[in-house]
């Protein structure tokens, strides 16, 4: 049976990657786990092993190539034949859609959609729609329909009010009204019930009289006509393609939306419609293009492109909490004062003095288990603490659904200072472990990370981060936070310096930490209160054994 091996996930935040070399060829014949291409990212080169046992029937890259995640890169064939003629297997393969296009015509298809009865007549409840987001209610300044009127559909039934701009409701199907649920003056919350109309309409009937209707008055050429006389539109400059287009027919929307859409150069079928069943108003297109707007701000002036998280669950276990009113407009400006992430950094020392003591003395004891017992080693299982006794510390933010996504593992990433860029390898599961095979992990890690023989399950799940630039020197900086992590600590260079104890001034061995942070979930009190008690756990390591 032939299989396609597909380019695996590379790690966060990573898309492609460049085909150094090909390990095999047409006829080889490769076992599970075997590494059939070696490829390089911009973290790390790896080589890529096959998933099964088989015979090479076909190479789709070649060395140079760009590779993404999920791309095909070669054919298996599992019954261990080899293929006698890959020229005649693709030709068949490319006649079976052909035959089934001919068994079932799209003609056919279509008419036997379209002519499915309407149904009984009924009574609908029409609701108010969503308004945009943060919108939650209207004022209802004008009823334009009564009891008894006869409406059509996406005729205009009421004129609403809100923070925004003034809105006319349309209805959603045509038939007679029964009732009017709201009245001039009120204030309507979203999804509350406006009128009920008397209605035989149904998803498969068409409404000849809407359609003949729009046809008359639309003034511009509709989207399907614009792509058969192959004129295309440009669209704004940074639009990111991270919304589903509408598959089924034309997106729903009226010409006069239509219209909007196309003088502000956005493709309308990208536009996701707020209305009853997923129809499209001018508030929608307005929304899609603020938010295109908002996507490509930096400071270059150039657009970024929006990152999608990791599935965390796969991780560890992992809980979903909305976020509260405050925490959104505090998100939404904050992000928008700053793309991305805006940044906070809090400094402060720890006295180390005796840590440094017990350090050396234990030192010996971890090297001869194969590792080295460092500041950095010790600092990952104080986080792991840290982040249990300030869960905010190991959360991400997801913008796009409200919430904060609390984790309920801790994996601490390493900034490891290589001769090709820096490299965060991550220690996992380090509250289970104690400070030896921690020490050793991480020595082992690093020397990876060094020769670039580090695995891409090596470079995921991250909680935290901690960059340690103490052996070079300085005395304190600004790391930038590692998304879509919330924090980073900073560790410069400790030195001697005087501190007033017990009245008198005695020489301490203190430690430049430097924690920044996302402003949009961390508040700065936050940040020092979990910066003091990280200081307070390297100065008193009790601390840990009481509170763990």
């Amino acid at each position: 049976m032939a299989k396609e091996l597909k380019l695996p996930e590379l790690g966060e935040n990573i898309e492609s990657a460049d085909v150094l070399n090909v390990l095999v060829k047409v006829g080889d014949k490769i076992e599970t786990d075997q590494s059939v291409i070696e490829i390089e990212t911009d973290k790390a080169t790896i080589e890529v092993p096959s998933n099964f046992t088989g015979i090479i029937t076909g190479l789709k890259i070649k060395p140079g190539d760009k590779v993404k995640p999920g791309q095909t890169i070669l054919t298996v064939d599992e019954s261990g034949k080899r293929a006698e003629n890959t020229k005649e297997s693709v030709a068949q393969e490319e006649k079976i859609p052909e035959t089934k296009e001919k068994a079932q015509p799209k003609g056919k298809q279509e008419k036997t959609t379209a002519d499915k009865p309407a149904g009984e007549k009924k009574i609908i409840e029409m609701k108010l729609p969503e308004l945009g987001e943060n919108i939650e209610a209207a004022d209802i300044l004008s009823v334009l329909v009564k009891k008894g009127d006869n409406v059509e559909k996406d005729q205009s039934i009421l004129e609403i009010e809100t923070d925004k701009a003034t809105i006319e409701v349309p209805a959603t199907v045509g038939g007679k009204v029964i009732e009017v649920l709201i009245k001039e003056g009120s204030k309507a919350k979203v999804g509350q019930p406006i009128l009920k109309i008397e209605s035989s309409e149904s998803i498969y009937q068409k409404d000849k009289k809407t359609e003949s209707v729009k046809e008359v008055t639309k003034p511009e050429p509709t989207e399907e006509e614009v792509r058969q006389k192959g004129e295309v539109k440009s669209f704004l400059p940074g639009e990111i393609d991270n919304q589903p287009p509408i598959t089924r027919g034309a997106a729903p929307a009226a010409p006069s939306v239509r219209k909007l859409a196309r003088e502000l150069g956005v493709n309308i079928n990208k536009v996701t419609g707020s209305g009853p069943a997923g129809r499209i108003s001018m508030d929608d297109v307005k929304a899609y293009v603020k938010k295109l707007n908002l996507e490509s701000v930096s400071v270059s002036g150039v657009g970024i492109k929006q990152e999608a998280l990791p599935d965390f669950s796969k991780f560890g276990s992992i809980t979903h909490e909305p976020m509260n009113k405050i925490r959104i407009v505090t998100a939404e400006h904050l992000g928008y004062a700053w793309t991305t992430i805006p940044h906070v950094t809090q400094f402060d020392k720890a006295d180390i003095t005796l840590l440094e003591q017990a350090r050396k003395a234990y030192n010996p004891k971890v090297e001869k288990a194969g590792g080295k017992l460092t500041v950095t080693s010790i600092l990952i299982k104080v986080i792991a603490a840290g982040l249990k006794a300030f869960p905010k510390f190991n959360s991400s933010i997801d913008m796009e659904k409200k919430e904060i996504i609390y984790k309920k593992y801790y994996n601490v990433g390493i900034a490891v200072d290589t001769d090709h860029g820096l490299i965060v390898p991550v220690v996992k599961n380090v509250d289970k472990k104690n400070l030896t095979e921690l020490s050793v992990e991480m020595g082992q890690l690093a020397e990876k990370a060094r020769a670039r023989k580090i695995g891409l399950d090596e470079l995921q799940g991250a909680c935290f981060t901690i960059t340690n630039l103490g052996g070079i020197g300085g005395t304190s900086f600004t790391p930038i936070v590692n998304s879509p992590e919330v924090a980073i600590l900073g560790v410069s260079r400790g030195s001697f310096e005087q501190v007033y104890i017990d009245k008198t001034f005695k020489p301490r061995l203190m430690l430049p930490l430097s924690l920044s942070y996302d402003h949009r979930i961390i508040d700065g009190a936050d940040a020092a209160r979990f910066l003091r008690w990280v200081s307070e756990a390297l100065e008193q390591p009790m601390k840990i054994l009481l509170e763990e």
